[in-house]
């Protein structure tokens, strides 16, 4: 019996990726973007998911990522979204996926690998549009035409950008901008003889607050597993007035009760001291700390949920233990099930909830948690 676990909803996940296919139009693509561990969701239990639900991508992060899915993707493309490196082109060759690509000395790279494997490899380029990470700049175009012209190994599959500034705001001037940018360097390689096979660029964000982003395809991330991208995100859809899709949570995050301790009036518990007993308690040790992702900004501020009610946690989170105050619930047991993500009974601990303990953003909540936790399908009706 593990000590703690991660259920994944196979029913939500599935009902988030068709709440995305009734806004987009007939042909847009999806993909389904699986990186950093599927958000934390576990790449191997979501894949398979993704798959089934005839997805028609999918996106990861790194060739180091596609080897954990490898035997799982079957004949479904996948992208690579992040950088690749010149010394990587022939494993990317060989491996056969849709690398992004952003620089003229890893396309060149990766047109040597494509000849020695004799077989072509479609790139996906990203334009730099205002985001300032990955991408080539407009005046860059002429020369990736010339490159594509010589060099029969690379294919164009797809031309690509990410938004600035599409979450964090419900003023949506600068992603038109950047769409606008979309548009003209499209524009600019179709004039200078080359023509993507797909334009995308749509995030989780645009797809649900800009039509006009979704382009060929959609790349759908947080929103698939059932997070808002934001709350300015949730904001834009109240303020014109079109509901946005129905989200899921796909994520639940259990633990179990390691042992009670009670505590008399006076006596500190935790690290540092930091907290100081002002009656006789009773605690609950829950196995689970900082090091499985359960972070230490919940000290003292954050709660569970045993049997649909909360218990908040007392002290400092430590490594692999975090203790909780169970005074007024007299009933709880050694290996009571113990919810830190999730619902019980009437009582919900969201992603967001915790994010706004801790000062950050859903996606860093989920994508943190240990990669050793078990994940586990447990669908729900």
């Amino acid at each position: 019996m593990a000590q703690h676990w991660i259920e994944i909803d196979g029913n939500a996940y599935r009902r988030n990726l068709r709440a995305f296919r009734g806004i987009t139009a007939p042909g847009v693509r999806l993909m389904a973007v699986v990186k950093a561990d599927a958000y934390g969701h576990g790449v191997r239990c979501i894949t398979p998911l993704a798959r089934d639900e005839r997805v028609d991508y999918l996106g990861i992060h790194s060739l180091a990522e596609y080897e954990a899915i490898r035997d799982l993707v079957g004949d479904l493309p996948v992208c690579l979204l992040g950088p690749t490196l010149p010394e990587e082109a022939s494993d990317v060759a060989a491996a056969g996926v849709e690398p992004t690509v952003s620089s003229l000395e890893v396309a060149r790279a990766l047109a040597v690998a494509a000849r020695a494997n004799d077989r072509p490899i479609p790139i996906h380029i990203k334009l730099e549009t205002g985001t300032h990470r990955q991408g080539i700049h407009p005046e860059e175009i002429p020369d990736w035409c010339r490159l594509l012209s010589e060099e029969s190994g690379l294919r164009f599959r797809g031309l690509h950008t990410h938004y600035a500034n599409i979450e964090d705001t419900t003023d949506h001037t600068f992603a038109r901008h950047q769409v606008v940018r979309l548009r003209e360097g499209r524009a600019s390689f179709i004039a200078n003889g080359q023509t993507p096979e797909i334009t995308h660029s749509a995030c989780s964000a645009a797809a649900i607050v800009m039509q006009q982003t979704h382009g060929e395809m959609i790349r759908l991330g947080i929103a698939s597993y059932g997070l808002w991208p934001s709350r300015e995100t949730y904001l834009s859809t109240l303020l014109s007035q079109r509901p946005g899709p129905e989200l899921l949570p796909v994520l639940t995050w259990k633990t179990r009760v390691a042992q009670i301790k009670e505590v008399a009036a006076g006596e500190y518990v935790g690290y540092g001291c930091a907290f100081r007993a002002t009656r006789a308690m009773r605690l609950a040790v829950l196995p689970i700390g900082y090091s499985d992702g359960y972070d230490r900004r919940l000290s003292a501020q954050g709660y569970v949920l045993l049997r649909g009610r909360r218990a908040p946690v007392v002290g400092r989170v430590c490594m692999n233990m975090t203790m909780v105050d169970v005074s007024d619930a007299s009933d709880v047991s050694l290996g009571e099930e113990t919810v830190l993500l999730g619902q019980s009974g009437g009582e919900e601990i969201t992603a967001d909830a915790l994010a706004a303990l801790c000062g950050t953003i859903n996606y860093e909540i989920v994508s943190r948690l240990g990669r050793h936790i078990p994940r586990r399908l447990a669908d729900r009706p």
